[in-house]
């Protein structure tokens, strides 16, 4: 070894190193979140940490180190989706009839729900340490509202309808999931148009009373008699 480096010789070999490790650490979380994204969609968001850090080729401590807690990531593998269902919510918004904005809107979230059997669970699920999931997941229930309001005040959709309804949709279009890919996803497009009808106003008897149901409920853990 030389017997005197330069300064210049040392920042440069350090800068090179720590440059490396930067690019395995950006390497190993988009393997993480790749590998995550793929299980969650095949099995669901209960497959187990151990799992996916081994799939992904990484200990661990590696993967707790990008992803401190299960929720973490979680709440960022479908941080994408999450953006394109408020997105689509948004863009109903914009739309001057709010009736074909509402279909819009349901039909994109139906079909990423048949999509991903993960969607829901990450959706609804609550993460202590996922603010931002959660402000953008408020935001989505919010728009929703308005879509709804504004469609009833048009008088395109039937006045007994509720926003409840929205989560026994979403209830029913949850177990169409887990067949091959195109049977869930013809079941979920045959179960929205029966409900986009029904939604539409009508002379006949009214519905009974919505029950008590928020989008919170769709992934909560059934009660059972004791």
């Amino acid at each position: 070894m030389p017997a005197d480096l330069s300064w210049k010789q040392v920042s440069s070999a350090s800068g090179t190193a720590a440059g490396r490790q930067r690019a395995d650490a950006r390497r190993n979380r988009a393997s993480i979140l790749q590998v995550a994204r793929e299980a969650y969609a095949l099995k669901g968001v209960d497959v187990p940490v151990s799992a996916i850090a081994r799939r992904a080729g990484v200990g661990a401590a590696t993967l707790y180190r990008h992803f401190p807690t299960r929720g973490s990531l979680i709440a960022e593998a479908f941080s994408e989706q999450l953006a394109q269902c408020v997105a689509a919510l948004d863009e109903a918004l914009q739309d001057e009839d709010p009736w074909r904005g509402l279909c819009h809107a349901l039909t994109k979230v139906c079909m990423m729900q048949a999509q991903d059997r993960g969607f829901s669970a990450a959706f609804l699920s609550q993460f202590p340490d996922a603010s931002d999931f959660h402000r953008e997941r408020a935001r989505a229930e919010t728009g929703l509202a308005e879509l709804v309001q504004r469609a009833k005040s048009t008088g395109q959709l039937r006045k007994d309808f509720d926003t409840s309804d929205v989560t026994l949709l979403l209830l029913a279009n949850n177990g169409v999931v887990g067949e091959s890919p195109a049977v869930s996803i013809a079941a979920s497009r045959r179960l929205l148009g029966f409900f986009l009808q029904s939604c539409r106003p009508t002379d006949g008897a009214p519905l009974p009373e919505p029950a008590p149901l928020r989008l919170d409920d769709l992934y909560r853990t059934p009660h059972r008699a004791g």
